[in-house]
C-alpha cells in the first residue's frame, strides 16, 4: 500500500498539464508543462534525437534525450538569451528561409505564417499558457 501511495506521489510531482512536439528532421522538441506537488507549473524542455547504429540487418535505432527544465521567474531571461542567440546566428550567418532547408513546414509552422500577425525578421514569438 505504501509503494502505491510514493508512485502516486513521484507521478503527481510529474503531472503534464499540456505538451507539445515539434518534429525537425531526426529530432523531436517535446515542449511539457508540468506542475510540481505544490501546484507550482514549469516547462521541460526535451530534445530527442534518433541514432542508428549499425548496418543491415544489424541496425539498432536508439533515441537519445536531453532535457532541461525552464521555471517561470527564468521565463524573461531565458527568451532573452534565446532571441539574442537567433539574432546572432541571422546577423552572422543570413535569416532563415524554407528554400534553404530540407524539411517541409510542419501544420504548426503553416498555421503561423498564414496568420495575420506579422513579426520583424529579428523578433519571434512564443505562447505559453497558464
Amino acid at each position: 500500500m505504501e509503494e502505491n501511495k510514493k508512485k502516486q506521489e513521484s507521478e503527481g510531482d510529474k503531472e503534464i498539464v499540456f505538451s507539445k512536439a515539434i518534429k525537425a528532421g531526426k529530432r523531436i522538441y517535446y515542449l511539457d508543462v508540468k506542475k510540481s506537488k505544490k501546484g507550482e507549473m514549469f516547462l521541460a524542455i526535451t530534445e530527442s534525437k534518433k541514432v542508428v547504429s549499425g548496418e543491415g540487418n544489424a541496425a539498432q535505432v536508439n533515441f537519445e534525450k536531453h532535457k532541461i527544465f525552464l521555471y517561470k521567474e527564468d521565463f524573461e531571461k531565458f527568451m532573452n538569451g534565446l532571441q539574442e542567440s537567433i539574432q546572432y546566428i541571422e546577423k552572422e550567418q543570413g535569416a532563415f528561409s524554407h528554400e534553404n532547408h530540407a524539411d517541409k513546414p510542419d501544420e504548426t509552422t503553416r498555421q503561423i505564417q498564414q496568420n495575420d500577425e506579422t513579426l520583424h525578421p529579428d523578433e519571434f514569438k512564443i505562447d505559453i499558457e497558464f
